[in-house]
């Protein structure tokens, strides 16, 4: 073992157990990670088998889709669009390269930072405008990139299930649509209203009408949307009503979603969208009055597993809380305060300021950490210090530290947690410290904005496993270990 892991390694404590974890140190790492555990319950390590470093190619979600539907009765199953458990895989010509991912990350990151930084003075003009009868023009919203997961939702009597993206990135909800002007290809057949006798048109001057970023009135007052995304994918359609089935036995009557009859973009065959921001329109604002105002969800270690997506629903017991902060520039965003970091259960020396002066949000299309510059770069010294018994692999498009793991059949990874405000100190899964590509190319799972001053991101291979609760009613954001496999 080289000397700076055996440094690391070491306890603090004095006494008898120093003595015997120092003897322990000398044997291996693994086995300073197991009495460390034992003794804090907070493991500075992770011993993993390098066979596993990659998913299955067959599907083992079975198990974790049955504790999805036990956990309430508006659950679903969560699924990676891109693994082999996806409805879509299929038939979509295979899945994208990991740069391709990870280069559609990028494009998803940039469209946050421009939206936040672009916030007030969009918000400025729209005011004008609106004070003077005009209907506000497209907004552009977050890129969808390509790092997504896939819930399938009920819509109409009878119910027609729909393979749908959710982002908590948006709010409006959407599915294509009959008759259709211009629709990309998508799994299912469209949506087709007039077989469903709960359908019904949203009039222009319905609230939710009104509260949309882009709406006009057809000559029949009906209340005509459109999206726009980042990535120049886009959404036009008719506002309308119906029903929701969420899981086995819940649904939301008069669900407000979009009826895209024009779409176009990098949807894939995905059959809509699920918007569970903050903005009125979005499911998880809609549901609160039945379900209570949150949801959470867990996503699975692996593409080739399930995790589940719950509306309403009790927090795990085991969950540590943060407040989520109020930003009105960005009101479809969830922020939190990012703190500090520790590896190896060491704080790494970064001000606490470095963090709060842009602010984080929380991102469930966002595949990789953004971090302030200042911050990511105190992240990969610590890191490489306790990784340099490993050979060094090419960088993979965003990730700049990365190692080759060839010829091992265990390695010992130290352990990185993210601290949040109020305490709460959340201690990644393997899952989340390491993007790997292949076992020749295992890369730190975190990124820099590349300054201080743009938001950072948490983005979702960070919240692999853990029960993520949005506690709304509450205004706090929780972290439930090991909420899925």
């Amino acid at each position: 073992m080289a000397p700076a892991t055996r440094r690391a390694a070491l306890p603090r404590r004095g006494g008898l157990l120093a003595a015997v974890l120092a003897l322990a140190a000398l044997a291996s790492p693994a086995r300073l990670a197991a009495a460390a555990d034992r003794s804090s319950g907070a493991p500075d390590w992770h011993v993993v088998r390098v066979s596993s470093l990659l998913p299955s190619a067959v599907c083992t979600a079975a198990g974790a889709r049955a504790a999805a539907a036990s956990n309430s009765s508006s659950s679903l199953g969560v699924v990676h669009r891109h693994g082999p458990c996806s409805p879509l895989l299929a038939r979509a010509g295979g899945a994208p390269s990991h740069a391709e991912i990870l280069e559609r990350d990028q494009d998803r990151v940039d469209s946050i930072h421009r939206r936040a930084a672009g916030a007030a003075s969009a918000a400025a003009a729209d005011a004008a405008r609106a004070s003077k009868g005009v209907s506000l023009p497209a907004r552009r919203g977050v890129s969808l990139g390509t790092g997504n997961y896939i819930v399938s939702v009920g819509l109409g009597t009878p119910r027609r299930d729909f393979s749908v993206v959710f982002d908590t990135g948006s709010d409006l909800s959407w599915v294509q649509c009959r008759p259709c002007n211009g629709c990309y290809e998508q799994q299912d057949p469209l949506f087709d209203p007039a077989q469903s006798s709960t359908y019904a048109a949203v009039p222009c001057g319905d609230p939710q009408c009104r509260g949309l970023d882009s709406w006009t009135c057809t000559s029949g007052s009906r209340c005509r949307y459109e999206v726009v995304y980042g990535d120049q994918s886009q959404t036009d359609g008719n506002l309308v009503r119906d029903t929701l089935a969420l899981g086995p036995s819940g649904a939301l009557q008069g669900f407000v979603f979009g009826c895209g009859d024009d779409d176009s973009g990098l949807f894939g065959r995905a059959d809509g969208l699920v918007g569970l921001g903050r903005n009125r329109v979005s499911l998880a604002s809609q549901a609160a009055a039945k379900y209570g105002a949150g949801f959470s969800y867990c996503l699975p270690s692996s593409s080739s597993a399930a995790g589940y997506l719950s509306i309403g629903g009790a927090a795990p017991p085991n969950a540590q809380f943060t407040a989520m902060v109020a930003r009105g520039d960005t009101p479809s965003f969830y922020y939190l305060n990012l703190v500090g970091i520790k590896v190896a259960g060491r704080t790494v020396g970064v001000p606490e300021a470095v963090f709060r002066a842009p602010g984080t949000v929380i991102d469930s299309g966002t595949v990789i950490t953004r971090l302030p510059d200042t911050a990511y770069r105190a992240l990969r010294r610590a890191f490489a210090r306790f990784m340099r018994k490993y050979k060094r692999a090419p960088a993979l498009s965003i990730l700049d530290t990365c190692y080759d793991f060839t010829g091992y059949t265990t390695v010992q990874i130290p352990s990185v947690a993210l601290v949040f405000s109020g305490g709460a100190t959340v201690s990644l899964d393997f899952s989340g410290v390491l993007y790997v590509s292949k076992v020749s190319q295992a890369c730190l799972a975190f990124a820099s904005n590349g300054d201080d001053t743009s938001i950072g991101i948490l983005g979702n291979t960070q919240q692999k496993t853990f029960a993520v609760v949005y506690d709304v009613t509450s205004q706090k954001i929780g972290f439930g270990a090991k909420g899925c496999a």
